[in-house]
């Protein structure tokens, strides 16, 4: 596909096909999203892929049968891959410590910095493996994680690392194509979001 139809063809999809994805793919499309601007070229970015039973426990941690009776998307739960996009504050600041970032200051505190750049750069590269996804003709969808604590304690994510959403990720069941109730949303026009010169 041209670049275009990547981007116009993408959305997020509830309903999968249990059908398993090849591991090469995954890692396919997390080595594209690598290649995603970085500050310093800092790569604070990281992921926790969960394939076969691990995905079955991160439901039972974070969406326990209990509460999926009256779910709206109950294909969901067959998505095969299970991705946590996540990143590092500290990398940064071990980053801007080194000799030809020391001058900034920012290697001093998080504080220091202007903007968070671990989750602006952790949101380009998960924005990009979106993209990759789309391109293997795969489906995805970026969900906010539920009991954090859980899930560090189910899978051993450590305290300082910051998880930015979960990602379901497999072959899109195309006889039960669910949309969220944002989908008829109108998309705004070019004109509406383009400021020049003056807002």
């Amino acid at each position: 596909m041209q670049f275009a139809d990547v981007v116009r063809s993408r959305k997020m999809t509830r309903s999968f096909a249990p059908t398993p994805v090849e591991p090469s793919v995954i890692d396919e499309c997390v080595s594209l999203a690598s290649r995603a601007p970085s500050a310093g070229k800092t790569q604070g970015w990281s992921m926790l892929v969960l394939e076969g039973s691990d995905t079955q426990l991160y439901w039972d941690v974070a969406f326990p049968t209990s509460r999926r009776e009256s779910f709206a998307f109950p294909e969901l739960f067959h998505a095969p891959v299970i991705a946590l996009s996540m990143t590092d504050p500290t990398a940064y600041l071990d980053r801007y410590s080194e000799s030809d970032k020391e001058q900034t200051g920012l290697g001093e505190s998080l504080a220091a910095w202007p903007a968070p750049y671990w989750t602006i750069d952790a949101s380009f590269a998960t924005m990009t493996f979106l993209l990759a996804l789309e391109d293997h003709g795969l489906g995805a969808l970026f969900f906010a994680h539920a009991n954090e604590a859980g899930l560090r304690q189910a899978f051993g994510i450590p305290d300082h690392i910051e998880v930015l959403g979960a990602i379901a990720c497999g072959y899109p069941n195309a006889d039960s194509a669910a949309t969220g109730r944002s989908a008829s949303r109108r998309r705004r026009d070019v004109n509406e979001i383009i400021h020049r010169s003056r807002w």
